[in-house]
Parts: structure tokens; C-alpha cells; sequence
């Protein structure tokens, strides 16, 4: 009885697929801002769904970083009436949940959020294991104490932590809370800089000069998106950056320990491949990426006159010469 069970799920898992891989989908995708790890989240979503043969056609939007715009881009995903909408980073998410509630064309649009921290919090979902509604997703929550234990490593004397982030961004609010959390039970303090835009990110981290031993940057979607900004103040008084992120070692900060978001990205279609499959979005637990991943920056490091511990570079996946 076992074996034709399996066999039948088997039988209706394939039907399932080939139904999914027959129809040309429409996929209408709200980004929020354009930087490295919100790129790579889209990238590796289409090419997930391209590797498992679904067809799409895609309406790709970008906020450019504007909450307007996100709002704007929510409204008219309504008119192109797709089979699924793919909000990444939360403020798109937030905007496209709004204008759901609000579109009796969108009702039954299942709603696929990706590179959120705090589903729960932003308000999109009650709960992550049954979320409810027509909505789901990949969470980005970090491991933030994982991340300062590395900040430790280099600086096991470590007294005031700079953190720069947009206080108007539910993700970043969460972020900092734990950040304070952390720092408590690790013995060291905060200094808070804030930047509501991208053209503030500079001023923000030039006023942590003086007041911080090391800045540490969360996933936080204004500042990364100006990263280049934090280098260049951290360079010019040779303050160790940090970042949430390993795309923004690349652009220049010291290491950071995180999570590949072109991998979140395949995540997330496997996800969008599921429900095109029957699976129903509301009663779909909401995921999180696991795998953690050291990137390490020499040159950046160099720059701003840190020395990397040696099991820092034992342990880096990733090193920038």
C-alpha cells in the first residue's frame, strides 16, 4: 500500500510539472532599488525557473530606492494582471501587499517576497510557518550574532560599534534592535548613524568618525546601495568597515559573513516553481537561507589598516587581492 502511495505522489508530482512547464507564465516584479545583492536575488530566480524549462514572460520594475515609486510600481502591476508577483526587499513587498488587498483583480495573485529580514514584523505575514493570505517567501533574517562574533575576532577589545541604516526601512529597524541585543550580551556599545536617502550616506558615516573603534553596514538597502561613500570615509580615517552582505566586500569593505543572494534567489523560484505546481502560497512556510558565507577583502583591509587574523583567513571562502 506503502509503494503505491509513493508511486501515485510520484505520478501526480510529474503531471503537476508538466502542466506547470506547458503555460507561458507572467510574472510582474516589484524591486525596491537596484545594488549587487538585490540584483543577484532576480538573477538567480530567472535562472532557476529557466533551468526547470517554466516559461515566463516578465514585467520587471525597479523603485530606484523611492517608496513613491514602489507604491506607483504596485498600482500598475494591477493592470498587467500576472500570475504571480515577485516583491523584493520589504518595502516593494509592503507596496504590492497593500495594493493586493486593494486590487479585486489581484485577490487570488499569489504574492512571492524575497530578501526580507522580518516578514512578521513588516506586517506581511502572521506567521512564518503558516502565513496565510496569498503570501509567502525567502527570508534574509541574519545571523547577526554570528556576524559580530566575526567583528570580535578582529577586534577582541572591541568598544563602540558604528551601525549606519535607514530608519524608515522595517529590515534595517529589526536589524539594529538585534545589533543592541547582541552588543549587550557581548560586552560593547552601538553608535547609531542614520541616513533616510542614499545622498546622506556619506554625511551619516562621517559623523561616527571619532566615536567608533570599527562600522559595521546590515542588509540595509539605502546604504548599500552608496556603500562606495562609508569606504571612503572608513579609508580616509582608517575605521574597519563591516558589512551584513558579501557582495559589498567586493565594493570595498573588510569582510563580511553572509548569504549568497544568488543562491536566495534560486531559492525563491523553487518557491515560485511550487505554486505554479499547486501549492498554495498562504499555507507554504516561510524559508530561510542557511548557508553562510566569509568573504574577505586584502586590499580593502590594507587600506584601512586592519590586520586580518589568521583563522579569518583559514576560514574565508572568498578573498579579494
Amino acid at each position: 500500500m506503502k509503494k503505491i502511495l509513493s508511486l501515485l505522489t510520484v505520478i501526480l508530482t510529474l503531471a503537476s510539472l508538466t502542466m506547470a512547464q506547458a503555460k507561458t507564465y507572467t510574472i510582474s516584479v516589484n524591486q525596491f532599488v537596484e545594488h549587487p545583492a538585490l540584483d543577484a536575488v532576480l538573477k538567480g530566480f530567472q535562472d532557476y525557473l529557466k533551468e526547470q524549462n517554466i516559461k515566463v514572460k516578465y514585467h520587471i520594475h525597479n523603485a530606484q530606492g523611492n517608496m513613491a515609486t514602489a507604491n506607483q510600481i504596485a498600482q500598475q502591476i494591477a493592470d498587467e494582471d500576472p500570475d504571480l508577483v515577485l516583491a523584493i526587499a520589504t518595502p516593494s513587498a509592503q507596496a504590492c501587499a497593500q495594493a493586493i488587498k486593494k486590487s479585486p483583480k489581484l485577490q487570488n495573485t499569489p504574492l512571492l517576497f524575497s530578501a526580507i529580514t522580518d516578514p512578521v514584523g513588516a506586517g506581511l505575514v502572521k506567521d512564518l510557518n503558516r502565513p496565510g493570505k496569498n503570501i509567502t517567501g525567502v527570508s534574509d533574517l541574519l545571523p547577526i550574532d554570528q556576524h559580530l562574533k566575526m567583528v570580535k575576532i578582529f577586534y577582541p577589545n572591541l568598544k563602540r560599534l558604528g551601525v549606519i541604516y535607514n530608519s524608515g526601512e522595517a529590515n534595517s529597524k529589526t536589524l539594529v534592535r538585534l545589533i543592541h541585543e547582541q552588543a549587550k550580551k557581548m560586552g560593547f556599545k552601538v553608535e547609531e548613524a542614520t541616513a533616510s536617502k542614499t545622498s546622506e550616506v556619506y554625511q551619516a558615516a562621517k559623523g561616527l568618525v571619532g566615536r567608533v573603534d570599527a562600522i559595521y553596514i546590515p542588509t540595509d538597502n539605502t546604504v548599500i546601495s552608496a556603500i562606495e561613500s562609508v569606504v571612503k570615509v572608513c579609508i580616509q580615517n582608517k575605521i574597519p568597515l563591516f558589512a551584513g552582505d558579501v557582495d559589498s566586500v567586493a565594493r570595498g569593505a573588510v569582510a563580511a559573513m553572509g548569504f549568497d543572494y544568488y543562491q536566495h534567489g534560486r531559492q525563491t523560484g523553487a518557491m515560485a516553481k511550487r505554486i505554479f505546481m499547486g501549492a498554495v502560497p498562504g499555507e507554504t512556510p516561510v524559508e530561510t537561507q542557511k548557508d553562510l558565507k566569509l568573504h574577505l577583502n586584502l586590499k580593502a583591509a590594507k587600506k584601512m589598516n586592519v590586520k586580518v587574523p589568521e583563522e579569518i583567513l583559514k576560514a574565508a571562502d572568498k578573498i579579494y587581492e
